[in-house]
């Protein structure tokens, strides 16, 4: 399998080990708005990727987190008279729904940073033992300084980093810090948030030591693949290569890092600050979950997306399609050989998740399943080769 490294900007071989699971970790959800086709789209390309390993008879440990302890959470809850925890659990209970309306199969982990601050302060002790972190009033931060790759995946100048930081909640202007780019691991919390103990003071961790910390517990020091959108790249990802590398000592952090397009609405890019997003549970009101899968898989997950509203529907008969060819009479003479079928779409899946050529690949099956049905031919065989494979890429096959 070759999966395409946005560290190293090529395709590699990815072998899938014999004597332990393949360590997965993807960035979450920040629990205030949820589950829009952003999210969706990420869940569902990684919902695939674990499909195909396991279907290799891989073990997989998957983590994705919930960031619970972030400022827009906060913002919404004082927005609108709530406490920020129920807010939380009920967009998390949201986010379950939505993940299992759209067939995407539960993490092995599901961790919440309000429950994982304690394994977040002995990393940050640590960084600031080894000379990696600072203290200065209350507050802990990161020294880009100390790291001579910081930031290589985002593969920009300073100027360029320093620029997209601040676009996403960076303090260049902090008088506490030694270098505009250097970022916060814990923080004094205001007083209408919520805080805990640390040898700091009271306060709550940064948002990239948050995932560092899950990350580690739950599958180890180093990650085989870790995952998000490609919005997360920088700062998030590179931060997370920065502190986790220097806390234990360990390259590389993640082998391989795997990054999903972002989702634009009718040609403009979907975000929670625009307010254009389509969420999950309205689009699962009106569309089949095969159809919805079909149609954010139709394009290869490393591409933006231009979701149109109108563009679902198309997909809903090549989904009424797949449903037919798996449960349409045959008859009992020349029976079909879909083989070849079979190699093309592990063939696509194998080229990094190449979903548009294996969706065609199952298309054409499904019309030859049932064509030759029609003409009274054995189809039993071929048709549990495309069940096969259909369940391997997460369509449910039920009748709406």
């Amino acid at each position: 399998m070759q999966l395409f490294n946005t560290l190293s900007r090529i395709r590699e071989p990815f072998t899938i080990p014999t004597d332990r699971p393949v360590t997965l970790y993807v960035c979450g959800v920040t629990p205030y708005d949820t589950t829009h086709m952003g999210h969706a789209r990420t869940f569902i390309v990684f919902d695939v990727l674990v499909r195909y390993l396991r279907w290799h008879g891989a073990t997989v440990r998957y983590c994705q987190n919930v960031t619970d302890v972030d400022d827009p959470l906060f913002e919404r809850a004082r927005r609108d008279g709530v406490d920020w925890y129920e807010l939380a659990e009920r967009q998390i209970a949201q986010l379950r729904a939505d993940c299992a309306g759209l067939n995407i199969l539960p993490p092995t982990f599901f961790p919440r940073v309000s429950e994982e601050i304690g394994t977040m302060i002995p990393i940050i002790e640590r960084l600031i033992e080894l000379g990696h972190a600072y203290v200065a009033d209350g507050n802990v931060y990161f020294s880009i300084q100390t790291d001579p790759d910081f930031g290589r995946m985002a593969r920009m100048g300073y100027a360029e980093l320093l620029a997209i930081a601040n676009q996403r909640g960076n303090n260049p202007n902090d008088p506490c810090k030694r270098d505009p780019l250097d970022f916060v691991l814990w923080q004094r919390g205001n007083p209408d948030e919520p805080k805990w103990e640390s040898p700091w003071g009271m306060g709550r961790p940064g948002w990239h030591i948050e995932c560092s910390a899950m990350s580690k517990r739950y599958l180890g020091d180093q990650l085989d693949i870790h995952g998000g959108g490609a919005d997360l790249i920088f700062p998030h990802h590179s931060c997370e290569i920065a502190q986790s590398e220097s806390a234990t000592g360990k390259k590389p952090f993640v082998r391989y890092w795997m990054h999903v397009g972002l989702v634009w609405l009718d040609g403009e890019k979907m975000s929670k600050s625009l307010g254009n997003l389509v969420f999950a549970r309205d689009a699962l009101r009106l569309h089949h979950p095969d159809a919805i899968r079909w149609y954010l898989l139709s394009e290869h997950y490393r591409e933006e997306f231009d979701y149109r509203r109108d563009a679902v529907a198309r997909y809903e008969q090549y989904a009424a399609d797949l449903r037919r060819a798996v449960t349409v009479n045959g008859g009992d003479h020349s029976p079909l050989d879909v083989s070849r079928g079979r190699a093309d779409v592990i063939a696509a899946i194998d080229d990094d998740l190449d979903t548009p050529a294996a969706l065609a690949t199952l298309h054409t099956m499904a019309g030859m399943i049932i064509d030759a049905a029609a003409e009274g031919r054995d189809v039993s065989a071929a048709q549990a080769i495309l069940r096969d494979l259909a369940t391997m890429i997460g369509f449910t096959l039920r009748e709406p």
